[in-house]
C-alpha cells in the first residue's frame, strides 16, 4: 500500500517567494491545474512544453515558478492532497453520511489518478530535503476516519467497518493495471465496496429508517 514517507537530503524544496501580482498568481494557478490534470492523464512524462501551451503561457512562465519537473510535482500533489482532504469537509456539509463517504471514495480515485501520474518524481522527492510526505502524511486517513464514523454512528454503513480497512481497499485501485478503463474500473469498484459497507447497516441515512 503506497504511503507518505518522511524525505531527507536536499534537493526540490518549494521555497516560498515574495507575494505575486495577481496576474503571477493567475498564471502559477492555472499551471497547477493543468499540469495536475495532464499528469493524471498521461503521467510524469507529460512534457512541460505542453504543460505551458494548454496554460495559455510561455515556457519561461513555467520555469520562473517552478525552475525543475520536481517543484512542480511537489505543489501538484500537495494541492492534490489539500482538495481531498477539503472534500471531506464538504461533503459531509451537504449530504447525509453514507452519501458523503461514497462521493468521497470517488473523489479519492482522482486524487490516485494524480499520484499514480506523479510517481516517479514522487520517488525522487523521497530522497530529497522536502517536506513533502512529513507534512502530508496521515491527512488523508484523517478525512476518511471521520467520514467512516459518522456514516457508522448515524447506522448509515455497517458498524463493523474501520476505516483503515476501507483506505486499504481504495488503495488496491492504485496498484491496479494502468488500462484505458481504469477509471471508470475503479470508479465501479467504489460502488460495490460501498454496497459491502451498507449491506447490514442499521438504517439508511437517506430515508431516515
Amino acid at each position: 500500500m503506497p504511503v507518505e514517507m518522511p524525505s531527507a537530503t536536499p534537493g526540490a524544496k518549494v521555497v516560498a517567494d515574495k507575494p505575486l501580482r495577481a496576474d503571477a498568481r493567475r498564471n502559477r494557478d492555472r499551471l497547477v491545474e493543468v499540469a495536475a490534470a495532464a499528469f493524471a492523464e498521461q503521467g510524469i512524462d507529460t512534457s512541460l512544453e505542453e504543460i505551458a501551451r494548454r496554460a495559455g503561457v510561455g515556457i519561461g512562465t513555467l520555469y520562473r515558478h517552478f525552475p525543475t519537473r520536481e517543484h512542480l510535482v511537489e505543489v501538484v500533489y500537495r494541492r492534490e492532497v489539500e482538495a481531498v482532504c477539503a472534500a471531506a469537509g464538504e461533503l459531509a456539509r451537504q449530504h447525509p453520511a453514507d452519501m458523503a463517504l461514497e462521493q468521497w471514495m470517488q473523489r479519492f480515485v482522482d486524487y490516485i489518478a494524480t499520484k499514480r501520474g506523479l510517481s516517479t518524481s514522487l520517488r525522487i522527492l523521497i530522497t530529497t530535503n522536502s517536506t513533502l510526505f512529513s507534512d502530508t502524511s496521515g491527512r488523508v486517513s484523517l478525512a476518511l476516519r471521520g467520514l467512516v464514523d459518522a456514516a457508522v454512528a448515524d447506522g448509515s454503513i455497517r458498524g463493523d467497518v474501520d476505516s483503515s480497512d476501507v483506505l486499504h481497499a481504495l488503495w488496491g485501485i492504485y496498484s491496479a493495471p494502468d488500462t484505458k478503463d481504469w477509471r471508470d474500473r475503479s470508479r465501479r469498484l467504489v460502488g460495490l465496496l460501498m454496497d459491502g459497507l451498507r449491506f447490514g447497516a442499521k438504517k439508511s441515512a437517506r430515508d431516515g429508517g
